[in-house]
């Protein structure tokens, strides 16, 4: 493929923020034909962000040819319908998290862009993270030795207020609360690390602290994809919110991942520190992360396409996090709404 990529972006909720920055820093490769949303009244006031074309009319957008790829940002009961529609289209699509409401919605969207022939990503930037591509090479590389253990804290805040959002926290929007939401993107990042082979045992309620129908706490032992032991907590129950960490003892040394931060320690006396860029997001303000992450996605996409490969994160690798989700609320014997405060 040569020029510029044209660009459709497909939902213009505060998902829409960190990837339209992004698609600006990479006006080089790739051109913004239109922003579509189906409500005027948000279009207009994205119109007032961004210098972008926007419309309401998705089947003229779809019918463009200038359009070559679609960046799906609608909420996750839409993933589906929107992205089969513009890989049938014969657009290229990246979608945010999660892939859909249940993994088998995901695995039908999945399989539709396997037949389509269509580069398909899926919007888990954690990977991409200068700090997580470290410590990945580090795995890698051997320089930690094996994994001996492995713990994955996730300790962010929601007040209720942003549960009080019509469809927030549901089965019927969302798909499900603090694993498939908030810690999906820990859980995507620690799993593509360490693997995780077993469940071994769960615990998921809601907490005293939120008003909802899907889990706002989960706990559970692990199994790494060596056999070692690992651990999980997530919540968005911990005030006023705590950037996620994912710590591994090796049998070299000893990795923290806290946000964006990685401090590697090794056995010999080594240390080595990579800095973040920004916060996580983690609080009250979700919106409050660089973009950075966003970007490397989105070039990732982009090479994809005109390499004509796979992007880093594809729609498989994307399933096999939310099938862990299920896995682990399957081994807690979770149902919505148990343990709703009155």
């Amino acid at each position: 493929m040569t020029g510029k990529v044209g660009i459709a972006i497909i939902g213009l909720g505060p998902a829409s923020l960190p990837h339209s920055k992004s698609l600006l820093d990479l006006a080089d490769r790739s051109q913004v034909r239109w922003a579509v949303s189906r409500s005027q009244v948000r279009g207009d006031a994205f119109a007032r962000q961004f210098p972008f074309p926007v419309t309401t009319d998705l089947d003229a957008v779809l019918a463009d040819p200038a359009v070559d790829a679609a960046i799906v940002l609608t909420p996750p009961s839409s993933h589906l319908d929107a992205s089969a529609r513009c890989l049938e289209a014969g657009k290229h699509v990246l979608v945010e998290k999660p892939l859909e409401l249940t993994s088998a919605r995901g695995a039908r969207l999945v399989e539709v862009a396997r037949k389509a022939g269509k580069v398909f990503g899926v919007v888990l930037q954690h990977r991409f993270r200068p700090a997580s591509l470290r410590l990945k090479a580090a795995l890698d590389g051997g320089e930690l030795g094996s994994v001996e253990a492995a713990f994955l804290r996730v300790p962010w805040w929601r007040p209720q207020s942003y549960y009080d959002e019509p469809g927030r926290g549901t089965l019927a929007r969302d798909g499900g609360g603090v694993l498939l939401t908030q810690a999906i993107h820990s859980l995507d990042l620690f799993r593509s690390l360490v693997g995780v082979s077993k469940v071994v045992a769960a615990q998921a309620r809601i907490t005293t602290l939120h008003r909802m129908e899907t889990e706002d706490y989960v706990s559970a032992l692990l199994e790494t994809g060596s056999g070692a032991p690992a651990t999980l907590v997530a919540t968005t129950a911990a005030y006023p919110g705590h950037p996620e960490r994912i710590e591994i003892i090796g049998s070299k040394g000893f990795a923290a991942l806290v946000g964006g931060r990685l401090e590697l320690s090794f056995l010999d006396g080594r240390s080595e520190i990579v800095e973040a860029e920004g916060s996580t997001g983690s609080g009250a303000n979700i919106m409050d992360f660089p973009h950075d992450a966003h970007r490397a996605v989105i070039a990732d996409f982009l090479d994809a396409i005109r390499q004509g490969r796979d992007p880093v994160v594809t729609g498989e690798e994307a399933l096999t996090s939310q099938r862990l989700v299920d896995d682990i609320l399957a081994a807690a014997g979770w149902k919505a709404g148990e343990g709703a405060a009155p």
